[in-house]
């Protein structure tokens, strides 16, 4: 019985030492790589550049008052039209109290004047017209009435603009009255009835009744990194990709490169901005994020050849091209090429290859089964 054990111990340790042998054996041994054939295409390879930014309008207005006060009535909202004299808002004026004393003391004044005025010019006329007097008296005593009645008018007037901030005689021209210096829409009106707001003068820059903007005129600004700010120029094709309306793509074309770079998060960036071209049929708010992309370099209908398919060495560049696709494993040849543009995918192959050569491409990740 102890024989038996001995020989079947004997042959499972024989066992073991085989397959061990075999295994080392067959990893020892040259495995067989497939590689994925490609072929040389006509393509057309444009080098893009993506710049991040928004699309807003050409120019913005800041409508401010010329009057300080209290806003007394919104006659618009953000969003309508406006044209340009059309009155966005009223104003209510708070007088100062020493003013309103001082123009109504001058109003009593002119008022006595006047009277006393007008009573020599009665005197002097009916004087006149019994023949006394000579009519260069008369001429001065109009003379003299007229501008006592001037005086007093304009001492009314004075009044009226200290106490209410309009004149009747200048309603039109009114400061209380805040009106749109432009046609557009408007964009925002930041201020509510009974807000205080100050006129705009030399030393403050007022508070902003609304914002009205030419919604018809349209630029995207972006910034471009200063790698390719020197490949762009004035007057290039862009286009545009709004991310509101994911589906359109619109076209404009580049107007403006600052002379400055910025810095940001350590890159320099250069502000750049495009005139939009953007159809009536469709609505676009300001503010809209938006990616431009500028080509800064195309070529049509070339050989092109996946960049992953290249080798390099050196200056040098280059293919596996397949002479033998029978042979196992597949017999490729090294050749030589020179490259054009890229587009990070695709590469142009301006000499070394033919229409249609078959090539190796990347090495084939076999599945699990």
């Amino acid at each position: 019985m102890k024989k038996v054990f001995k020989i079947f111990g004997l042959v499972i340790v024989g066992v073991i030492i085989t397959g061990t042998f075999f295994m080392l054996w067959k990893k020892s041994q040259p495995k067989m790589v497939e590689y994925d054939i490609l072929s040389v295409e006509k393509r057309t390879i444009e080098n893009v550049s993506v710049a991040t930014g928004k699309v807003e309008p050409r120019d913005e207005v800041l409508i401010k008052p010329q009057i300080s006060g209290i806003i007394s009535e919104l006659r618009k909202e953000a969003g309508q039209f406006v044209k340009a004299g059309e009155v966005i808002a009223v104003v209510k004026v708070i007088p100062e109290m020493a003013s309103v004393n001082s123009a109504e003391s001058r109003v009593k004044i002119a008022e006595i004047n006047f009277k006393q005025i007008e009573t020599e010019y009665n005197r002097q006329k009916t004087l006149f017209d019994k023949g006394v007097i000579a009519s260069t008296d008369i001429e001065k005593a109009r003379a003299d009435y007229d501008k006592a009645n001037e005086e007093l008018e304009n001492a009314k007037s004075n009044l009226d603009i200290i106490r209410d901030g309009i004149s009747r005689r200048m309603e039109q021209q009114s400061n209380t009255q805040i009106r749109s210096t432009i046609t557009g829409m408007i964009l925002d009106i930041p201020v509510k009835v009974g807000n205080s707001v100050i006129q705009s003068n030399t030393f403050n820059d007022g508070t902003t009744i609304a914002s009205v903007a030419n919604m018809n005129d349209m630029i995207f600004v972006g910034k471009v990194d200063e790698t390719e700010v020197g490949r762009v120029h004035a007057g290039m094709s862009i286009k545009l990709t709004i991310g509101a309306i994911n589906e359109l793509k619109f076209d404009a074309h580049l107007e403006y490169i600052a002379p400055k770079g910025v810095e940001e998060n350590g890159a320099i960036l250069f502000e750049i901005k495009a005139a939009a071209k953007i159809p009536d049929t469709v609505v676009v708010r300001a503010g809209y994020s938006a990616n431009a992309e500028i080509v800064l370099a195309r070529a049509d209908s070339v050989l092109t050849v996946p960049e992953s398919a290249l080798t390099f060495s050196g200056d040098t560049t280059f293919v596996q091209v397949l002479t033998d696709s029978i042979a196992i494993p597949k017999v490729f040849d090294k050749k030589t090429v020179k490259t054009g543009l890229s587009d990070g995918i695709n590469v142009e192959i301006k000499e070394g290859l033919l229409f249609g050569t078959k090539i190796r491409g990347n090495e084939k990740i076999p599945t699990k089964k």
